[in-house]
């Protein structure tokens, strides 16, 4: 794939500074991009690098414009990152190639409703009553047992595994190995003392539109009624969603985070790495839980909350400050 940058000007909508006759084959960091590729300067950091990048055009924040000589031709936008989201869906390769077909080597239940333009690869297993609708893509491997609905162009990679009457959106992407539907984490002690009673999980899974789900993650089934990822959610890789999980719109949970059984989350909530909520809790709209916090009980819409236990991030700011005072007396 070869761009002018006059091309590239015109899909940024940006202000075009110095001229260049390269032909663009892709993108890179400012330390490791050629004559032929284009980088990016979103923050001050990466304003240092300007002088010493060999990129052969750099896309720019336009408040960061004057930290830069401009003798390499720029592209100035109102949001670098948001630029560099273009770009990078204009040189995406294609995906592995999966004939729109059911391959001989797949395991359709009769019973499966299959819509069109699907594509079902090798050593899939398909299960009874299961809706699949129109342009679905589902790569080799991948398990979808009984009474499961799968939506419109939903993507699913290699490995993943989707249990028993789960509800899938349409436009939805898993990645490698996803568990949904899986029983619930929950066991009892016996009343003799001597073992744990296991506490089976009749519910379901059911996930919005437009979700996207990272490798390795998993969401739990309900004990009863339903484990629900709202529309646009973004999962990140090794994520765990307890049972009877409730996530609003557009909510984001960086990898290794966790909730456990019973948690809500508001619209717009985003959860850092490591991050773990205590059960039965809830995060109201727009709060942000930085990565490695502990929250141990309900934070209010739009709150910042930080540290283990996990408190307001001015709060746990200081208290450290005020503990590294300590510690120097």
């Amino acid at each position: 794939m070869n761009f002018s940058i006059e091309q590239i000007t015109t899909l940024l909508d940006a202000k075009q500074i110095g001229e260049t006759s390269v032909q663009f084959t892709g993108l890179n960091h400012l330390e490791k991009a050629t004559d032929k590729q284009v980088s990016f300067i979103g923050t001050s950091k990466h304003a240092k690098l300007y002088s010493s990048s060999n990129a052969g055009a750099i896309v720019i924040s336009e408040n960061l414009q004057h930290l830069v000589s401009g003798d390499k031709p720029l592209l100035v936008v109102s949001n670098a990152d948001l630029a560099m989201a273009k770009l990078l869906a204009l040189f995406e390769p294609e995906a592995p190639y999966i004939e729109a077909d059911i391959h001989p080597l797949a395991t359709v239940h009769h019973s499966a409703q299959i819509g069109k333009d699907v594509s079902i690869g090798a050593g899939c297993y398909i299960g009874a009553n299961v809706i699949i609708e129109d342009e679905v893509v589902i790569y080799p491997n991948v398990t979808i047992l009984d009474d499961s609905k799968i939506g419109l162009k939903t993507v699913i990679w290699p490995g993943t595994v989707i249990r028993e009457r789960s509800q899938i959106g349409a436009y939805c992407i898993f990645h490698n190995n996803v568990s949904i539907g899986a029983d619930g984490f929950g066991y009892r002690p016996s009343e003799d003392g001597r073992g744990l009673i296991k506490i089976i999980h009749i519910g379901n899974v059911v996930i919005g539109n437009a979700v996207e789900i990272g490798a390795n993650s998993c969401v739990d089934r309900a004990k009863f009624d339903s484990t629900i990822i709202g529309d646009g959610c973004k999962i990140d890789n090794l994520v765990q969603i307890g049972h009877n999980c409730i996530l609003g719109r557009c909510c984001i949970m960086a990898g290794h985070s966790g909730l456990a059984g019973s948690v809500t989350l508001g619209d717009g909530v985003i959860i850092g790495g490591s991050a773990s909520i205590k059960d039965h809790t809830t995060i109201h709209a727009g709060a942000v839980i930085a990565a490695g916090s502990g929250v141990m009980g309900d934070v209010a819409a739009g709150k910042i909350m930080l540290g283990y236990p996990a408190s307001e991030s001015r709060d746990k700011l200081r208290e450290w400050a005020a503990v590294r005072k300590l510690g120097k007396n």
